[in-house]
């Protein structure tokens, strides 16, 4: 008798299909999840990343999980990715606004010298324009104000005999009042220099014109600095002879203009020093 071969139906495969939505709605919620977390500290690049992601698990749904971390942190040095991939040491960022924030700060207090000085400048040459007409001496003095400097420009004949460099007795008074003047802008550099016409001298106490210019700026100086409230590390005197003339020297009218006595205050905003010293009392 023929032993006849049970055969056991075999269970048919189970269905797993529904593992795919399954998967895609939990992938969505975990999507959710941390958009709602990322919302809750309020950071924009943190959500815009996290809205980047959403849209990608929206759109293809996948591709959330392949990387460990939504948004990329920096790391234990203070580094961090930036979007092509590269490294981007945080601690250069901040020495980079350091640097910014100190240029700034140093703009801003040269500007604010600028226009101290501009207005101390502007307020002295008012006082000299004052004392010049109170004093009746417009034909022998005049003001000049501009970026680099305020000059006072005063005739040769209102400080100096002819070919000499010892200021007349009368003309020592003015000498004294621009003096007292400066002695309210004592941080001004000023140069004292003096100048003649193209006429030869050779005396016993000038050898040329060179000697005398530089010897009547050094006098109208020396007056200048009896006022002890005057710096004299801030005072300088030029002599230029006849090389700088103003005029023309073919005349006696031009010639009177180019025998002069220049004091020139000059600006100094440009020492960085001073501004670093205002950036740093600001």
């Amino acid at each position: 008798m023929s032993r006849k071969h049970r055969h056991e139906e075999h269970e048919e495969h189970v269905d797993e299909s529904w593992l795919i939505p399954y998967a895609d709605l939990l992938t969505l919620l975990l999507a959710l999840f941390i958009v709602l977390y990322s919302m809750n500290s309020v950071d924009v690049k943190k959500f815009e990343e996290m809205s980047q992601a959403f849209s990608v698990a929206l759109s293809t749904g996948s591709g959330i999980l392949t990387e460990t971390a939504i948004v990329k942190s920096g790391d234990d040095d203070g580094k961090k990715q930036d979007e092509a991939g590269g490294v981007i040491d945080s601690k250069d960022e901040s020495k980079e606004d350091s640097e910014d924030k100190d240029q700034t700060a140093e703009e801003k207090a040269r500007e604010a010298i600028m226009e101290q000085e501009q207005k101390d400048l502007e307020d002295l040459k008012k006082k000299i324009d004052a004392y010049i007409e109170k004093n009746g001496l417009t034909t022998d003095l005049e003001t000049k104000l501009n970026l680099s400097q305020l000059m006072i420009t005063i005739s040769d004949n209102a400080l100096f005999p002819p070919a000499q460099a010892t200021v007349k007795t009368e003309s020592r008074e003015l000498a004294v009042a621009i003096g007292k003047m400066l002695q309210q802008y004592p941080d001004y550099e000023v140069i004292v220099s003096g100048h003649t016409d193209t006429t030869p001298i050779s005396t016993v106490f000038f050898k040329s014109n060179w000697d005398l210019s530089s010897m009547r700026a050094i006098r109208f100086m020396d007056i200048l600095l009896e006022n002890k409230q005057l710096k004299p590390e801030r005072f300088s005197a030029i002599g230029y002879g006849e090389y700088r003339p103003v005029a023309d020297n073919k005349t006696a009218t031009g010639k009177s203009k180019n025998r002069r006595v220049e004091v020139s205050i000059m600006h100094s905003y440009s020492n960085e020093a001073n501004a670093q010293k205002l950036a740093v009392t600001k």
